[in-house]
């Protein structure tokens, strides 16, 4: 197993920067995803560790040797690519073989190793067939297999299921991640996927303009967001403009409505503050009880919950749209014109500083 480092790692293209001096240390065996919108740096970062691209400034090490300047074919990484990129004229076995064959392996270890890859990516049976006659999960399937056939210190995975249906997407991210775990290797998978990185991933590194925003679990990422990009870019959030009225017990004020939330906060009272509270935190009440005034737009069933359209009244009503997903049987008691009031839940909200550089 390989523990990869990544120190204060910066590059530039013209007047571009791609990234700003990314600081990131990855466990062994551990299985990162890189997330991010596009042009946020995570492909430049994971083209950097293959040896690809060459950093304008910073070091990157596996397991503590500084690989800076050394070539891809000798950094022992196993790169699948979102295109697959199999060789056409040949066989599958063939393309699993290649890697071993550029590297002198023995004829016996080698169809050894090609047959035990080929079964274990689930293609034993299609040896010989070539790309052309494959669909594109099995093609994926084979680049993986390659991949795995040198028994690479790091497996990199750049977008490999953005060319796949969605049916396909989720089965083959869920045998990556088995076959991940049971061989131990370290990963690396980018993706601008959130459900796909939250779900088999063991740490998440969100960039966002050539920064790395957090690095944390699944659930800290999507629980315990680190800035507003974060909150807004991994799953859906309501963000509401608010000040803070106590740090300490936590205690916010959004237009006239005060609020208790988890504490105690970072920011002393009078900061301007922004409250993200998921849709599924977002409580529904009565018009009779505390909270923000809101009227009921519209209703989306989704089976054991409801996905309710609250506009905010009065005031507040250039804060625009609150999302919230009760309970199926909860929301036919809110139909479409409904006054209410909109709350969050204490333990769930946070308080965030508002981000500055991003929309």
């Amino acid at each position: 197993m390989t523990r990869v480092t990544l120190t204060g790692v910066r590059k530039v293209f013209g007047d571009f920067v791609a990234l700003q001096g990314l600081d990131l240390d990855m466990l062994d065996g551990e299985f990162v995803s890189f997330l991010g919108p596009s042009g946020c740096g995570k492909t430049t970062a994971l083209r950097i560790i293959a040896g690809f691209e060459v950093a304008d400034a910073g070091t990157v090490q596996i397991d503590g040797d500084v690989v800076d300047g050394m070539p891809p074919s000798k950094r022992d990484m196993g790169m699948v690519f979102q295109s697959y990129s199999l060789f056409p004229n040949m066989t599958a076995e063939e393309n699993v073989a290649f890697g071993l064959r550029v590297r002198r392996r023995p004829e016996a270890d080698i169809r050894s190793r090609v047959a035990a890859m080929l079964d274990l990516v689930g293609l034993a049976g299609k040896e010989r067939n070539y790309p052309h006659q494959m669909s594109g999960g099995q093609q994926q399937r084979v680049a993986l297999a390659r991949a795995l056939a040198i028994e690479p210190r790091v497996l990199l995975l750049d977008e490999p299921l953005s060319a796949l249906d969605a049916k396909v997407r989720v089965s083959l991210r869920n045998e990556i991640r088995e076959i991940q775990q049971a061989l131990r290797i370290s990963t690396i998978f980018v993706t601008h996927d959130q459900e796909e990185a939250l779900s088999i991933s063991d740490r998440i590194a969100v960039f966002s303009a050539g920064r790395l925003e957090q690095f944390g679990s699944p659930e800290d990422i999507y629980l315990r967001p680190a800035s507003e990009f974060v909150a807004r870019f991994v799953g859906e959030s309501n963000m509401l403009p608010g000040e803070v009225v106590s740090a300490d017990p936590a205690r916010v004020r959004i237009g006239q409505t005060e609020m208790n939330i988890a504490g105690p906060l970072p920011f002393p009272a009078g900061t301007q503050v922004l409250i993200r509270s998921r849709p599924e935190h977002t409580l529904v009440r009565p018009a009779d009880q505390d909270g923000l005034p809101g009227t009921v737009l519209s209703r989306q069933f989704q089976g054991a919950t409801s996905r309710t359209s609250i506009r905010l009244d009065g005031d507040l009503m250039p804060l625009g749209i609150i999302i919230c997903d009760l309970p199926a049987e909860q929301a036919t008691d809110f139909p479409s014109g409904t006054s209410v009031r909109i709350n969050v839940d204490p333990e769930r909200a946070l308080a965030l500083a508002a981000d500055t550089t991003t929309s």
